[in-house]
Order: C-alpha cells, then structure tokens, then sequence
C-alpha cells in the first residue's frame, strides 16, 4: 500500500494531501475563484502556479498529490514537477480516470467533462496517464462513482483493474452525490479473484455533508484508506462566504474558518488523507494550520449544527457556475 509511506511520517501535515482540480483547468466551481486566479490562466500560468503550489506543499510537509485526467492539464503539470525535482521520491501520486475533459481551456463551454466507466475509457485514459506519470503513479481511482454506475458491476473492467493491482498499482474508487454511502458499501463488495478489488475510497465529507460518514468509518474498518475531498465545500466554508457559527470559532481559534473546518475533518479516526484544495500558497498555507487546531467540545457542538440535508446540499453544489 502506498500509504503505509505515510504512516511514519512525523511532520503534523502529512495526512493533509494536495488536490489539483483547481489549478490544472481554467474553469471549475470553486467561490471566488475570479479572485484567486485572476484573468490571466494561460497554460503556462496554470503550470507555473501548480509547480508554486507542490513546491509550498512539499516544503511543508505534504506527501500525497491528487490529479484525474479531466483536470485538464493536471497530471501533465505534475509529471513536469515530478521530472524537475528527481530527488523527490517520497510522495504518493494519486490520480482518476473515467470523466474526460472537453472544455478545451475555455471556461464557457457546454461541457466540461463527460463521464464515461465503460472499459474502453479505462484502457484508454490508463494509456494516457501512463504516458505522463508512469511508474510514479501510485493510486488510480475511478472518477466520481454512483451506486449506478456500471464500473461496480462490470466483471471485465474488475479483471484489468485487478491485474493492475497485482503489478503494484492500487485501485480505488471516488464518490459523489446523495448516495455516497451506498456506493461506498457497494464497492467494498466488489471482489476479484476472492480478494476486496478497492483499496482506497475518496469521499465528499465536510461540515456541511457529513452523511457518508457512517461507510467511510465501514470502509476504513475494512483497511480501506480513506481521502476526504471538498472538505471546504468547494468555498462555501471559506471566507468570505463561511456560516456565521464557522465563523465566529474561527475567531475563537485565531486560525481562519478554512483552518477550523479541515481540523474537523482530520479528528475523524477514519480520515487518512485530508485534500487541500487551495488556488494560491497563501489558502495552501492557512489549510496548513489545521493540525494545530484545537477545539473544545462546545465548539464541535455547535459547528456540528451546519450540516445539511444531502439532496439539498447536492442540489446547491450542482447548481454552482463553472467560473
């Protein structure tokens, strides 16, 4: 397993992992976004920003990076990372496959990603991420699993994946949706020649949604490790748009609400990577601090209040603009 790396790591923010969806596209969902990149989002200012931020993030502590192959030029920006700095081995290259990026660097398309699970996408977005990360990749994951989607029960698909496995690449699976849960537990009974197929499952937790905690707690019972994402609920738990209770511990702490709402995260005993999903050092840096976040019961009691109905919550993240 790639992540027993991390397991005698000391520095306090190993367990929190460096997410690319942000950085490696010029449009994504993200609030504030307009304020955090700016107008100028060329490739090559895309990629000078993602080498900034896994600089800062290496410098300070983090081992796990998370790329998918529609973050646009993602990997691609990874892997020249990964070339510029050879000394550098002691990271855990993560990435996805299954939604295909077509917004071809605009920020106004249609669509931006198409999902497809189909095997023919596996063996083709396998190439192309073999083409860029090769034997640094550590982790493939199918991209944003639903407890329909037809990668739970395709017996073909198990099989490539498991021969994967077996030449040392791990497979996981990441979740979206209302019913996380259930795909999480659906894919904890997917076997392959007898034995458990996925080895890691990466979930949407945060303040705000928190309903597939009971399966993520399942899951790391079953020696799964668990990568929790959008743990800022893609801004809305950030200033300036964080609930006034967020808020108001925030100022408590003296740390920021992007700080307070990551340290939540990080005390759940099942979270074994936390993503950072920061456009800038500065939000890379203030995520940071979240280890040193120390909150009293009556502070987890009332920012436990936030959490939302997940329909409701999904209705509103998939009505969020493309920004």
């Amino acid at each position: 397993m790639p992540f027993a790396r991390l397991a005698t790591a000391t520095t306090p923010t190993c367990h929190i992992g460096l997410g690319l969806a942000a950085v490696g596209r010029p449009g994504y969902i993200n609030l504030g976004r307009d304020r955090d990149l700016g107008e100028e989002r060329s490739v090559e200012a895309l990629r000078a920003r993602t080498h900034e931020l896994l600089d800062a993030a290496y410098a300070q502590g983090v081992r796990y990076i998370d790329a998918a192959r529609s973050y646009g030029r993602a990997e691609e920006f990874l892997a020249g990372w990964l070339a510029a700095n050879p000394g550098i081995d002691d990271v855990v290259i993560g990435s996805k496959w299954g939604y295909t990026y077509t917004a071809d660097w605009s920020t106004d398309a249609e669509h931006h990603e198409i999902k497809d699970h189909s095997l023919a996408t596996y063996e083709r977005q396998r190439a192309e991420t073999d083409a860029l990360l090769g034997e640094r990749l550590d982790l493939y994951q199918i991209h944003s699993v639903t407890p329909d989607s037809p990668a739970l029960t395709d017996k073909k698909l198990h099989a490539e994946l498991a021969e994967a496995a077996a030449g040392g690449l791990t497979v996981g699976i990441s979740t979206s949706g209302p019913a996380q849960a259930d795909a999480i537990r659906a894919a904890l009974a997917v076997e392959a020649d007898g034995q458990p197929l996925f080895r890691t499952v990466q979930a949407t937790y945060n303040l705000l949604e928190t309903s597939a905690e009971p399966a993520l707690a399942e899951a790391h019972d079953a020696g799964l490790t668990v990568i929790v994402k959008e743990g800022m609920a893609n801004g809305r738990l950030a200033d300036p748009h964080a609930p006034q209770i967020l808020r108001d511990v925030a100022a408590e702490t003296g740390l920021g609400c992007d700080a307070v709402a990551l340290a939540c995260i990080l005390r759940r005993p099942w979270a074994g990577v936390v993503l950072s999903g920061a456009a800038t050092v500065v939000q890379l840096t203030s995520n940071l601090h979240a280890p040193a976040v120390d909150l009293t019961d009556e502070q987890l009691d009332r920012l436990a209040t936030l959490t939302e109905d997940p329909h409701s919550y999904w209705q509103h993240r998939g009505s969020l603009p493309w920004h």
